[in-house]
């Protein structure tokens, strides 16, 4: 089912590369994602080839580069991830979840993976994103949520978002609306990511 509310970017998240404890080792990552543009002050971010000013990658095989620059979420998925957070005693019933939690770059409302195709465009008033592929969850989502089941729950309910490329750059900031600029429509989001996730099981 589509999405019922408007085609709107709620907040834009970045991140430095930082160590994170997981099963005793220390992980660089960059995954935690705090909003620089909100609603409340929407500050414009520059958009680059590569990804946001001040965002980093730590692991460059399997996040950033041209094709993974930017990564959306969905903000309607994101009281499901709430409501399993409070089951999983993480977090509070009532307790909301800050934006870039999911380890986005941009929290947006409006399209969801069913109805994000590969090649679409987002354009924005000062940049052009395009939607590249699926976000494959691993174990540093399982210890940024708080419990062992996070990664398995994505794939099961397909609620991954997507990563975009940047066909203009430019800037960005909360508040802005944006279009969707069809592509040849093969493949959704949704499709893709189910695929990915029943080859893995495969392999």
């Amino acid at each position: 089912m589509p999405s019922l509310l408007p085609r709107q970017l709620l907040s834009v998240n970045t991140a430095v590369a930082t160590p994170i404890e997981i099963d005793g080792r220390k992980i660089l990552t960059g995954i935690r994602k705090r909003a620089v543009s909100t609603l409340d002050a929407p500050h414009a971010v520059d958009v680059r080839p590569l990804g946001l000013a001040g965002d980093e990658q730590a692991d460059l095989s399997v996040h950033g580069g041209l094709n993974k620059a930017l990564y959306a979420y969905p903000h309607e998925h994101y009281a499901f991830w709430q409501t399993v957070r409070a089951q999983a005693k993480v977090q509070a019933w009532d307790e909301p979840m800050p934006h870039g939690m999911m380890g986005e770059n941009l929290t947006l409302t409006g399209l969801l993976e069913a109805d994000a195709f590969v090649g679409d465009q987002l354009r924005f008033a000062n940049c052009v994103l395009a939607i590249s592929e699926p976000r494959k969850p691993c174990f540093k989502f399982d210890a940024i949520m708080g419990f062992k089941q996070a990664t398995k729950m994505m794939a099961q309910s397909g609620y991954c978002g997507f990563y975009l490329s940047v066909i203009q750059d430019g800037a960005i900031h909360a508040g802005e609306s944006y279009e969707i600029i069809p592509g040849r429509r093969e493949v959704s989001i949704a499709e893709l990511f189910r695929a990915k996730m029943n080859r893995r099981h495969t392999d």
